[in-house]
């Protein structure tokens, strides 16, 4: 079964995961309406600026989409994308806030700061090479969700049910080790769906 996989495009690296999507042998779907929501088995939420691809939501009137899908089929948040994923956020009222867990804005500090490190990713790889920009992180997570990775204390991947997200960016990186567990988590949910 070939995945459809939205990727949102309004704002942010959606070049690369549309890349890393296609790399994995699924068709990457550019997403900027409802309709387009429709098509996809599963949607990638891209790092970017979460401030700007909320407006731009609300411009697209698409938040209540956003949220009516996510009810039923898996989102990967990615950096920005984590925080849009959010139930709550520090400081700030949540936007899609489907994934129950906690998140800070730029926890690992500004742009000049950004770093590259190896991260063990439980259930997908030992050593993935996770670039960090203006990184969020995980500050708490609810008791059934599952950390899959941990940097100097901090939580930096999670997962929820049908939803992930991470602080770093894996689309930057030639490693499809992390996309592959997403798309998996996307075939099990469609074939789940069609046995329903």
């Amino acid at each position: 079964m070939v995945m459809n996989i939205g990727v949102l495009a309004l704002q942010g690296a959606v070049t690369e995961h549309v890349r890393a999507i296609q790399s994995c042998g699924a068709n990457a779907i550019l997403v900027k309406s409802s309709n387009d929501l429709a098509q996809v088995d599963g949607l990638l939420l891209p790092g970017g600026e979460s401030t700007a691809m909320r407006r731009l939501i609300d411009y697209a009137q698409l938040l209540p989409a956003l949220q009516e899908f996510s009810m039923e089929k898996p989102v990967f948040g990615t950096c920005a994308g984590l925080i849009l994923l959010a139930s709550e956020i520090e400081n700030e009222t949540p936007h899609i806030g489907k994934m129950r867990i906690t998140a800070r804005r730029n926890a690992f500090g500004r742009q000049v700061e950004s770093f590259e490190v190896p991260l063990s990713i439980r259930g997908v790889k030992e050593d993935f090479s996770a670039v960090f920009i203006r990184a969020p992180k995980i500050v708490s997570v609810h008791e059934d969700v599952e950390v899959l990775a941990t940097f100097e204390g901090d939580i930096v991947c999670a997962r929820d049910r049908h939803f992930i997200a991470c602080s770093f960016h894996p689309e930057l990186t030639n490693d499809l080790s992390l996309m592959q567990y997403f798309l998996a988590m996307c075939r099990e949910k469609a074939e789940e769906q069609v046995a329903q």
